[in-house]
């Protein structure tokens, strides 16, 4: 059986066909699979496990149906979604990732990540990242009410568009050093993660890397077969 990841799908009840795209795709195809590896941002914004929202209830119940069949979904945070915590995961039957993580297949080690942290010429996500993604922070925000919480992740999310205008291509994208120290200080041959909405396959001086592209007017996931043969797949929705 094969193995799945998928990232960058941004759920949100603004883009419905996405929504049922990945709900079939989850019928279709991880039902159907020994591993569902999601890489972050499944969620155009999440704030809280507290959401009780339509779409939010729907993800939940999906999923679940997915593990009780047998395959095993592991989650990873996004900048969109770090606020997916233990109550989701037990929701669902996920099991959360950290930030890095080394998945083993046929003789390849492959590291996945998001792929946020790799963008280290954009020096203005960084510090902002350091700071919400602290405990300290992250404890404050669930404090709030709910629709205070609603409130804020849209302003960050306009802000985020606004600023994300400006900013130059490549300050972006990854930083190509950073991505040969990190496969260098995990040792792997192989790096998969998602962020940039780039799709892509990258060869460089420790091997090779993967980028899953974001779901829009397509969708992307990557299949890793049982003897490590990897294939990066998209679908019109």
């Amino acid at each position: 059986m094969s193995t799945l990841l998928i990232s960058d799908l941004h759920l949100s009840p603004q883009h419905p066909a996405v929504s049922e795209a990945f709900f079939n795709f989850l019928k279709n195809e991880a039902i159907n699979s020994q591993s569902l590896f999601i890489l972050g941002d499944l969620f155009e914004a999440w704030i809280g496990d507290d959401d009780q929202g339509l779409l939010s209830r729907q993800v939940v119940s999906a999923l679940k149906e997915v593990t009780d069949k047998g395959t095993s979904v592991y989650l990873m945070h996004g900048n969109r979604d770090f606020l997916i915590s233990r109550k989701f995961s037990y929701e669902t039957g996920c099991k959360l990732l950290p930030d890095y993580y080394i998945h083993e297949a046929g003789n390849k080690k492959i590291l996945l990540l998001h792929g946020d942290t790799l963008c280290t010429q954009d020096k203005q996500y960084q510090l902002f990242r350091r700071v919400v993604r602290s405990r300290f922070f992250c404890r404050s925000l669930m404090q709030l009410p709910l629709k205070t919480r609603q409130n804020i992740a849209e302003k960050w999310r306009l802000k985020s568009k606004k600023f994300n205008a400006n900013k130059p291509e490549n300050i972006m994208d990854v930083s190509l050093p950073e991505v040969e120290r990190v496969m260098s200080k995990y040792s792997v041959d192989v790096m998969i993660h998602g962020h940039t909405h780039r799709p892509g396959r990258h060869k460089n001086l420790r091997g090779e890397r993967l980028v899953l592209g974001d779901w829009g007017e397509n969708g992307w996931f990557i299949r890793i077969k049982d003897k490590g043969t990897l294939n990066l797949v998209s679908f019109k929705i």
